[in-house]
């Protein structure tokens, strides 16, 4: 399904304004227990705003939900909902965490203070 999806929204199959010239990468698909609701993640390549595109994608859902249909010939397709991935915003975030002086000292070579 997250291929399909991607082939689909690279193809330009939404033909939204609002999604013109967006470069968008589907991260992963959570399908609900029951099959009927999949939550697709969505990121833009190069930038974190992918949340400003969510209404147009969310406009073009049933579009898309027919087509995933077709293409993977599913009597019922879930019900998608698009939504924006922060993993790699938050990825970015604990390595600069992880660079900044203060966890760097914490994290480097112990001094042996010659108590031992």
């Amino acid at each position: 399904m997250r291929h399909e999806l991607a082939n689909l929204l690279a193809r330009g199959e939404l033909r939204d304004p609002a999604l013109e010239g967006a470069n968008l990468t589907v991260t992963r698909v959570s399908v609900s227990p029951d099959l009927r609701r999949a939550t697709v993640f969505v990121t833009r390549l190069g930038r974190s705003d992918a949340d400003l595109l969510l209404p147009a994608l969310n406009r073009g859902a049933a579009h898309l939900r027919g087509a995933i249909a077709r293409a993977l010939k599913l009597r019922l397709a879930p019900e998608i909902v698009f939504a924006a991935d922060a993993t790699l915003d938050q990825a970015a975030g604990i390595e600069a965490l992880l660079r900044s002086p203060e966890v760097a000292r914490d994290l480097g070579p112990r001094q042996d203070d010659g108590n031992t």
